[in-house]
């Protein structure tokens, strides 16, 4: 990594150790925080969902986590409270002789944009640690009221052999994507499907530390602790920042001007970005209309909220928030947390599941609606 790319550590340390005094997201919390009432919102009896996304008139979309490349749907709708294939069944039929450019891999993130439209990320890889498919690792765009893929955009420019494009948020005409396994962030223009890899080997997108849940490290098949690269990411309602961290945190800012203009050098965009918080490991982010983020916390199943300035307080606790991954805030003002336990698969467990079904979807009153630019 170059000396360009890496942020001072002692700027780092300055910065974290500022967040300590006025107030960081693992500070200690008041004995009797408020709770709000956890809402069963539906359950899924056999599979694992890692991600939903809520349209304003109610239909409800879940991306299944098919982490160890089992057969079934990739992306589903929830229809009367069971899950049926999204789009249709042909996307979701993935199998090793399948079309990756036609099928859904492993998708691993789900979003409604601002168009409306319901996009997918797909990692392009059948399973935890396999190869991607060459022209599987895409952003597929459905009209959610036709059920048809409009166009799928092939993200091979943007990614190595190590890549593992995790998730997606929208800025005016540009798309930011995360990349958690080689570390970076791309900047990708929708309409020409032209992308470029941005503060790539940074610290600010490099993992420093393991990921854990329930108090323990998440280690893989090989018994080796699993390091999550760049992860969440979220934009700041007026859009002028995007925040974003790897799944051990700290959480990091940088101004869109600057990562959105390609005659920007590495050195001044490294020299840009700033710590936002020193946050918990995560599994997953939502953010309001008013800048207040909402952050996971994997090892104390709780949700954070942390203020524009960085100040943090535990907006809920409770022991079924197993693992909250991608969150979603709805035109109503819910925030929907599927309880995804990832750290309970069996590829995460020596061999055996310790997941508890029903994998269950909770929603909780903020109100407080989603971000503007980013979804209604």
């Amino acid at each position: 990594m170059s000396g360009e790319a890496m942020m001072d550590r002692r700027a780092w340390l300055a910065g974290a150790a500022a967040l300590v005094t006025a107030g960081p997201a693992h500070a200690a919390e008041p004995a009797h925080p408020a709770k709000p009432d956890l809402t069963l919102a539906f359950a899924l009896p056999d599979a694992v969902t890692n991600g939903v996304a809520v349209t304003p008139e109610g239909r409800i979309f879940a991306a299944l986590a098919r982490i160890d490349g089992s057969a079934g749907p990739r992306v589903v709708e929830i229809r009367d409270g069971r899950p049926v294939p999204f789009p249709d069944e042909g996307w979701n039929a993935w199998a090793e002789e399948a079309d990756p450019a036609r099928t859904l891999v492993w998708v691993n993130s789900l979003r409604i944009g601002p168009d409306g439209d319901l996009w997918l990320v797909d990692t392009g890889s059948p399973g935890f640690g396999k190869p991607m498919r060459p022209g599987g690792c895409k952003l597929v765009q459905v009209d959610i009221a036709g059920a048809r893929v409009r166009r799928t955009i092939p993200l091979d420019g943007v990614v190595t052999s190590k890549s593992f494009i995790d998730d997606v948020r929208f800025n005016g005409p540009l798309a930011y994507l995360t990349d958690a396994g080689a570390p970076a962030l791309v900047v990708l223009d929708p309409a020409t499907g032209r992308g470029r890899r941005v503060l790539e080997g940074h610290s600010s997108v490099t993992a420093s530390r393991p990921i854990s849940a329930e108090g323990r490290i998440v280690r893989g098949p090989d018994g080796k602790p699993v390091y999550v690269h760049a992860d969440q990411l979220e934009v700041s309602p007026d859009g002028a920042s995007l925040v974003y961290q790897s799944c051990t945190g700290p959480l990091f800012r940088v101004p869109t001007r600057l990562i959105d203009d390609p005659g920007t050098s590495p050195a001044a965009l490294a020299a840009s970005v700033e710590i936002v918080a020193d946050t918990p490991p995560t599994g997953g982010t939502a953010i309001a209309a008013d800048g207040t983020l909402f952050v996971s916390d994997t090892d104390a199943q709780r949700i954070l909220r942390i203020a524009p300035d960085g100040t943090a307080s535990t907006l809920i606790q409770d022991p079924r928030l197993l693992w909250v991954d991608a969150m979603w805030i709805d035109a109503g003002g819910r925030l929907w947390l599927p309880a995804a336990q990832l750290n309970r698969l069996a590829l995460f467990q020596g061999g055996r599941s310790q997941v508890r079904f029903p994998v269950e979807v909770y929603t909780l009153q903020l109100g407080a609606g989603p971000a503007p630019n980013d979804h209604r």
